[in-house]
C-alpha cells in the first residue's frame, strides 16, 4: 500500500501507451515513495453509434479472467508493467486479499481507485516495489477498440530518483 505518511516525488513524465482511432492510453501523473509508485492510466474512447457505460465497464478495468486460460472479455483493457529483471504485474492479477502478516511476492500492480466522465475513465495504480535499475515497461492490450499489444519502456532511474526525495511528513515518530 503507498505510505500514508510520506509525500511522494512527482516523476516528470507522461506518454501515450497506445492510441487507435477508436481509443488512446495514456499514462500520467507518476509519483514516486521510498516503497514503491503510483500512476494513472488514463483511457478515452471515441465512439460512434455505440453506447460507451463507463460506471459499468469502468472504461474496460472492469473484470478479470474467469476461469484458469479461459477467455477474456474483449471489453477489459489488459495492462501491466514489466521490471528489467522480467518481473512483471498486470491489472487482471489476483485481489489483494489475505493474511497481512505475510510479505507478498513483487511486483504486485494494486488498484487505487479512480473515475471518470463522457468517454474519459482514469484508473490510479500503486506499484510495489520500487523498479530495479534498468528498463520499466508499461504493456496494454485492448481487443474492443483495437488495440494491439502495446510495450513504452522507461528508465526507472526516473522513479529511483525521484524516491529519494520523498519526504516523510513525521520522520520524528520512529515509524
Amino acid at each position: 500500500m503507498r505510505p500514508d505518511d510520506v509525500l511522494g516525488e512527482a516523476v516528470p513524465i507522461n506518454f501515450v501507451l497506445a492510441r487507435t482511432p477508436r481509443a488512446a492510453v495514456t499514462v500520467q501523473h507518476i509519483t514516486a515513495y521510498p516503497t514503491g509508485f503510483e500512476f494513472d492510466v488514463v483511457v478515452a474512447a471515441r465512439i460512434e453509434g455505440e453506447i460507451w457505460d463507463p460506471m459499468h465497464g469502468l472504461g474496460g478495468f472492469r473484470g478479470r479472467p474467469g476461469q484458469p486460460g479461459g477467455e477474456m472479455a474483449d471489453e477489459i483493457l489488459r495492462f501491466g508493467i514489466q521490471y528489467a529483471d522480467g518481473s512483471k504485474a498486470t491489472s487482471l492479477g489476483p485481489p489483494m486479499v489475505g493474511p497481512q502478516d505475510k510479505r507478498p511476492e513483487g511486483p504486485i500492480l494494486q488498484h487505487q481507485g479512480g473515475g471518470g466522465g463522457g468517454t474519459v475513465m482514469t484508473q490510479r495504480f500503486w506499484a510495489w516495489p520500487l523498479p530495479p535499475p534498468g528498463p520499466l515497461a508499461f504493456v496494454c492490450e485492448w481487443p474492443k477498440y483495437e488495440v494491439l499489444l502495446t510495450r513504452h519502456e522507461i528508465d526507472a532511474a526516473l522513479i529511483r530518483e525521484a524516491a529519494t526525495r520523498a519526504i516523510e511528513l513525521w520522520p520524528e515518530s520512529g515509524r
